[in-house]
């Protein structure tokens, strides 16, 4: 990858309007060209290029990391990925297309997720042996108070853990597997009308190890791993959204390749008072018809308090009135508003001695109802 990361649209080659079947569009064409069996000669730029293109994608196709990006560019989701930024293995969820952009090239490589898609296109495939331990997703609600300043959070998860007996390996005495001679996989052949055809699949007697153990640990009974309960702390940012995920390293299950990752996935809980729009709130505002005319001090609810301001006479019905940096933090340090929008609240329950008065008042009025007009 450049040292200095070229813009994402430019990547792709698509102009920043593009809609999500042009993205996949441009991705699928250049994914397609820049395929290692196309580019025998370099194989490594091929490589290289395919995951910039990769990388582009990712942040593109999704809806949240697009804002982000668009909004704060590379650092915008640069929180997204993990430590080093964008690895393919990790962070590419979207290897669903690639199987629809290679088709059959991908059966029987376990192209269920980014590393063993990315092993059979980058030279892995039949020679990848040690599996690396899958992820774990956890849902975690947040509030709007949570979200507005960070928080550290605590999730409870079950994993699996390398056996302390056996240290992960599933027993001792190891010799080469028998049934596929090391290798990890095994080749099934078929014929039919069409032709011969060839099928690599895991070998289902090491299961795609290349060896076999002798002596098997009684503990976890070869497996390797038990399953144990673990309560893991996450520092939450201030200003992350629904959708956002925040990966922890290596804290998923245990695999002979290493640990996968627990993915933990933000959703916003709805507020019972504010409604959020990007890094600003919202909160309706009842004022009395006198205040409105007149002028006045009223109270405003905050995220954290309250706060006493001041609205100007003649104050109409849904104007706004803004209170600077009362919102939610945001992901570069900044901070957003609250808006209080203003309903003028109409009496519908009159004693007879206000009736008297407003229809003194209305007798009175030095300011006409405007008439009807066109809506801006």
């Amino acid at each position: 990858m450049p040292t200095t990361k070229r813009d994402y649209y430019e990547v792709l080659g698509v102009p920043r309007t593009a809609g999500p079947d042009e993205v996949k569009s441009a991705y699928r064409k250049l994914a397609k060209q820049y395929h290692p069996d196309q580019n025998p000669d370099n194989r490594a730029e091929a490589e290289e290029k395919f995951k910039e293109l990769s990388e582009a994608y990712e942040v593109l196709i999704d809806e949240n990391k697009r804002k982000l990006y668009d909004q704060y560019g590379h650092e915008g989701v640069s929180r997204q990925f993990g430590p080093g930024g964008f690895d393919f293995r990790r962070d590419f969820t979207h290897t669903e297309d690639l199987s629809d952009i290679f088709g059959d090239l991908l059966r029987g490589f376990g192209g269920g997720v980014g590393g063993g898609v990315f092993d059979y296109l980058f030279g892995g495939g039949a020679q990848t042996r040690a599996r690396r331990g899958g992820d774990i997703r956890v849902r975690l609600k947040l509030g709007l108070e949570e979200i507005a300043e960070g928080v550290l959070k605590e999730v409870t998860i079950s994993r699996f853990e390398a056996c302390d007996v056996c240290h992960g390996r599933g027993g001792s005495g190891e010799e080469t597997c028998p049934t596929c001679r090391g290798r990890g996989q095994v080749q099934r052949q078929t014929n039919s009308m069409f032709g011969q055809f060839v099928q690599v699949t895991t070998c289902p007697a090491c299961g795609g190890t290349g060896v076999k153990l002798k002596n098997i640990c009684p503990k976890c009974e070869g497996a390797g791993r038990l399953r144990h309960q673990r309560s893991l702390k996450v520092r939450i940012p201030a200003g992350v959204a629904n959708g956002n995920y925040i990966p922890l390293h290596d804290e998923g299950h245990f695999g002979p390749a290493g640990s996968g990752d627990v993915i933990i996935e933000i959703e916003e809980k709805p507020h019972p008072l504010f409604l959020r729009r990007d890094d600003d709130i919202i909160v309706d505002l009842p004022i009395s018809v006198v205040t409105a005319v007149l002028g006045g001090k009223v109270t405003v609810p905050l995220l954290s308090g309250e706060k006493t301001i001041e609205v100007a006479p003649g104050t109409s019905h849904g104007a706004l009135l803004r209170l600077r940096g009362a919102g939610l933090k945001r992901l570069d340090g900044g901070r957003g508003d609250e808006l209080a929008r203003v309903r003028v609240h109409i009496p519908k329950k009159l004693s007879s001695e206000e009736k008297k008065l407003w229809k003194k008042l209305a007798e009175t009025s030095s300011e006409p109802v405007p008439p009807p007009k066109r809506p801006e």
